[in-house]
């Protein structure tokens, strides 16, 4: 059957989370998927595991961004981008695709979109990966239309562009979709070129869905992300429909055909050739394994230490300090068998190189003068942390528990489990620290991180309401004032997602702040939303954990034993005009590359001041 082609990270485009993606391929007897978001991905490590654990083979992607001159140019009459798309047949492919996105996100490349030309694409080609084009917006598609007529000499036009192809790619095939073809007639003209084309050049022509989204009845939740990027509402989207006016992406606001099709769905409109040659291409995906151990970068300990008898010795040196002549004979048996316990855990998971890097960061911060957090969260709960300087909390005291910190039982035989310690600094102080880090550790193997805006609770419920448009503000306001913040209740979040596998926001309030939303939704005995805006409200709990926006991570710190840009894909991060890894923590640990949380508080700066102004005899 097909490969079905999926986009997630195609912010406020594509709609579908990984298990509900794998769970729409089982239902169809999918057998492998791929993921091409456009320009990046980030997504490929979260839909490699969903596809694995619902034993269907994940093909890893990418929809590029192609320009007709070299990147470098940045005018007017180099702005316009094709699509081209490539899939990495290997591991060397991934490694490939991760170059290769990276290398469109370089600052010289980069103008509005990561991009290349093709010329740029050819020489980062090591022969790894497979080229296919030929849908609508692709290279192909705009080589032969124009204004999606085809051009006077399209037979010839597509055949230099293919046979070009063709030199440089080991594996090239064209790409015919139809899903849409009785609503965007276009398809029809271009497959039917597409096709003489494959003849002529001896190419194979493939075929697949272009999902945005899993099933049919997803249309409507799409449109809301599209209106939200587009800034409209649907009643304006539809007065321009009936004036024959310009829609932009309007093919997703008068079909509903973008889901995953079933075999059926594609048998109906793709010959058998084309079927098959699509499980062609799956065939030639081999199967291989993205996810890694910790590639903690070694610590540099003192002549005759090894980082795991360093992290002893540390240890040693803060009992001294700490515990020796503080706390009474009668009651240090118990912080005895707690650092045995602790060391036990963390150096049977290697951690060693974890710690020694987190207290010569705070370490650094102590001697250069400025004021680091005493610590927050689960990590006071862990004796190591206090006795080496990392917090300035005894567990013991305090009766904090080192396993909600962290416990073997979260690890793998092939996967470990890394610690979360926050360092809160200076504000004022927090890009010469990430410097040090820098220089310490490589500037190529440290590096911020990326993180992706999802709509939550109440800005879920407020797009929906206004894109509808049939929502005063005020009473929009009124309604989603009752629909608390994420972090006021994220323990009782987390406790629904413990007992129902889900958890949302909005579904939060319906359940608890019933009184004040009953006069637009409720919840009858059955468990299901009734009410005047029932059906508003149960598609912005839809919508809860979409991805929006993409922006750099407030506290994220990546750091590997390899250069990061083999790793993971480098992305430009506009805003502050620099390169920062592009994928999310969870992910970046996934494939063995170590988060540290280092963030700046401000409070920490005023603390500093006032300090200071002691220190000097002002009065305050």
């Amino acid at each position: 059957m097909s490969i079905p082609k999926w986009a997630m990270f195609s912010l406020l485009d594509g709609l579908s989370k990984p298990e509900q993606m794998a769970e729409r391929c089982k239902e169809i007897g999918a057998t492998a998927c791929a993921i091409t978001d456009h320009g990046n991905i980030a997504g490929a490590v979260k839909f490699y595991m969903a596809m694995k654990q619902a034993g269907i083979k994940p093909i890893l992607g990418c929809e590029l961004y192609i320009c007709d001159n070299d990147p470098t140019i940045k005018e007017k009459h180099n702005k316009e981008l094709s699509h081209f798309l490539i899939l990495s047949k290997n591991y060397d492919g991934w490694k490939t695709l991760v170059r290769i996105v990276s290398e469109s996100n370089r600052p010289e490349n980069y103008y509005h979109k990561p991009r290349l030309d093709l010329k740029s694409l050819y020489a980062l080609n090591d022969g790894n990966l497979i080229a296919i084009t030929g849908h609508l917006g692709s290279t192909l598609a705009d080589t032969i239309l124009d204004n999606y007529q085809l051009k006077p000499n399209w037979l010839e036009l597509g055949k230099n562009h293919v046979l070009d192809l063709k030199k440089h790619f080991s594996g090239v095939f064209l790409e015919a979709q139809l899903m849409d073809a009785e609503n965007l007639t276009v398809q029809k003209e271009l497959t039917k070129a597409i096709r003489e084309i494959g003849k002529q050049t001896d190419t194979k022509v493939i075929c697949t869905p272009d999902a945005h989204y899993c099933r049919k009845e997803d249309a409507i939740d799409q449109r809301i992300l599209l209106c939200n990027n587009l800034k409209t509402t649907f009643p304006e989207i539809s007065r321009k429909i009936s004036n024959d006016e310009d829609v932009p992406m309007g093919c997703f606001f008068t079909s509903d055909n973008y889901h995953i099709l079933s075999q059926e769905e594609m048998a109906a409109l793709h010959t058998e050739e084309e079927i098959a040659n699509t499980q062609y291409v799956a065939s030639l995906i081999e199967e291989y394994d993205i996810l890694s151990k910790p590639k903690l970068p070694p610590f540099d300990c003192p002549k005759g230490f090894d980082d795991a008898e360093y992290l002893r010795e540390l240890c040693r040196k803060g009992w001294k300090e700490k515990i020796a002549n503080i706390i009474p004979k009668d009651d240090q048996q118990q912080y005895v068998d707690r650092i045995k316990y602790e060391l036990d855990v963390l150096q049977g998971a290697n951690l060693s190189s974890y710690f020694l890097i987190v207290q010569d960061i705070v370490n650094y911060v102590r001697t250069s003068g400025w004021l680091p957090g005493p610590g927050r969260g689960s990590a006071a709960g862990c004796l190591v942390s206090y006795l080496i300087g990392i917090t300035s909390i005894d567990p013991i005291k305090y009766n904090l528990f080192f396993d909600r910190f962290y416990n073997s039982g979260r690890n793998t035989k092939d996967r470990i489990s890394m610690p979360d310690i926050d360092v809160d600094v200076p504000i004022n102080k927090r890009e010469v620290i990430i410097q040090y880090i820098k220089d310490k550790y490589s500037h190529d193997k440290v590096s911020q991180m990326v993180t992706f805006n999802t709509i939550k609770g109440r800005g879920a419920l407020k797009d929906v309401l206004r894109v509808y448009g049939n929502i005063s503000f005020e009473e929009m306001n009124r309604i989603t004032k009752n629909i608390p913040d994420e972090a006021k209740i994220a323990d009782e979040l987390q406790e629904m997602k413990e007992e129902t596998g889900e958890a949302s926001i909005i579904r939060w309030a319906l359940e608890n702040n019933s009184e004040k939303l009953k006069e637009w939704c409720y919840i009858d005995d059955k468990g299901e939303l009734q009410g005047p805006l029932a059906k508003r409200f149960e598609q912005a709990i839809r919508l809860e954990g979409t991805k929006s926006n993409q922006s750099k991570h407030a506290a994220g710190i990546a750091i590997s034993s390899e250069p990061l840009s083999e790793l993971c894909p480098m992305v430009f991060d506009s805003k502050n005009n620099q390169l920062i890894a592009g994928m999310e923590m969870q992910d970046l640990e996934a494939i063995g590359i170590i988060k540290f949380d280092v963030l700046g508080v401000a409070m920490l700066d005023k603390i500093m001041t006032i300090q200071d102004l002691l220190i000097e005899g002002v009065e305050i």
